[in-house]
């Protein structure tokens, strides 16, 4: 017996009653063995019932989520239990917004309650800020009659920061290296009188190596709760004005123009400046990577009830399963482990620069990325 039909947007919204889940998790609980062999395992164990609510948790998922016993899990969904950001914006939990129809774990669960073994990787935000980059295996059970989905949470957190680390030290740090190296064999060779300009683009290709390692060290930082964060008053638009020079001679920003809007509001802004141009550098280059030849990128901020909003705009339309993962650690459209862009302008934005990022994206107007900050 399932309580009254619950609005979903992807998996359904009923659950079984407590009487149903207790009788349930005490069927589970008769298992030999079962409990002293799954809490001897560090990856996190569930097994769901058949409305996706938890009937067994492990000990691992006890110390992840700090809870004093496997009684207070039972009866919730996975991402309410992780507290995914997700979880709690319908009256039908996890697994019924529309974001959890890219979510990994709601995949392979449902796969499984529907009698096939599956596996999927699963990113998942959390209300404290932090991410998990999961591995799920979700596989099918059948107990005193009933379809049960037995599920494994592997945290590949450390695995996909390697295989990022990787990328940029393999992939962006050795194309500014082999820059480099050209660069010196053409001022070795060059006349006299052009050495000076080539000298200059040793220092802009030098900066940006330095800017690299720097914005690997401060992501780290921050999702270790090590980052200092450190106050100066900035003009907003000499802000602007610097960061749309500095782009304009990113690679990506060949043939695309980069333009402060007129408009743009011109004030003294007490913040961490060097975050804040972490941030929007990274709104524009995602915004000049979005573009195609010829188009342009806008930047630059307003007054909005008392706070002060940044904005950097492009042209280009966001497809609806990209938009509903914009924000994902590791989620990229770029390839393989190239993802950390966005969630980093999520992360710096508001957890140290407390302000709220967002976006829209529409045919109509383009996609725009802002970050409203407090004025003070």
């Amino acid at each position: 017996m399932t309580i009254h039909s619950l609005p979903t947007q992807y998996a359904p919204a009923e659950r079984a009653s407590r009487k149903r889940i207790s009788r349930q998790a005490a069927i589970v609980s008769r298992i030999p063995l079962l409990r002293p062999l799954l809490d001897a395992i560090p990856d996190i164990i569930l097994i769901l019932n058949a409305q996706r609510q938890i009937v067994f948790a492990n000990q691992a998922l006890l110390n992840i989520v700090r809870l004093d016993s496997p009684d207070q899990a039972i009866s919730l969904r996975p991402g309410e239990v992780l507290d995914c950001i997700h979880a709690f914006e319908t009256e039908g939990g996890c697994g019924t917004t529309e974001y959890c129809q890219t979510c990994g774990a709601v995949q392979a669960i449902l796969v499984s309650l529907r009698g096939d073994q599956a596996v999927q990787e699963s990113r998942i935000r959390l209300k404290n800020g932090d991410a998990l980059d999961l591995r799920v295996l979700a596989v099918p059970v059948e107990l005193d009659g009933g379809q049960y989905s037995f599920l494994v949470l592997k945290d590949i957190s450390d695995e996909k920061r390697r295989l990022i680390l990787e990328r940029v030290f393999f992939h962006d740090i050795l194309n500014s290296a082999g820059a480099l190296h050209g660069l010196a064999e053409v001022i070795r060779r060059a006349p006299v009188d052009e050495k000076n300009a080539v000298a200059e683009d040793i220092e802009i290709v030098c900066d940006r190596l330095i800017d690299e390692i720097k914005s690997q060290k401060e992501l780290f930082a921050a999702e270790n709760n090590e980052l200092n964060v450190e106050h100066s008053l900035i003009n907003t638009r000499q802000f602007l004005e610097e960061i749309a020079r500095l782009y304009e001679s990113h690679d990506a920003a060949q043939g695309r123009q980069i333009c402060l809007d007129p408009q743009t509001y011109d004030t003294i802004l007490f913040t961490d400046q060097a975050l804040l141009r972490r941030v929007l550098g990274n709104m524009i280059k995602n915004a000049i990577e979005a573009c195609q030849a010829g188009e342009m990128v806008t930047l630059g901020c307003h007054t909005q009830k008392g706070r002060i909003e940044f904005w950097v705009h492009n042209p280009g339309v966001i497809p609806p399963e990209v938009r509903l993962q914009i924000f994902q650690r590791s989620f990229s459209t770029k390839g393989a482990s190239r993802g950390l862009g966005t969630y980093s302008i999520k992360l710096l934005g508001e957890r140290y620069l407390k302000g709220r990022v967002s976006f829209t994206s529409s045919l109509a107007r383009g996609t725009i990325f802002k970050i409203n900050l407090p004025m003070s």
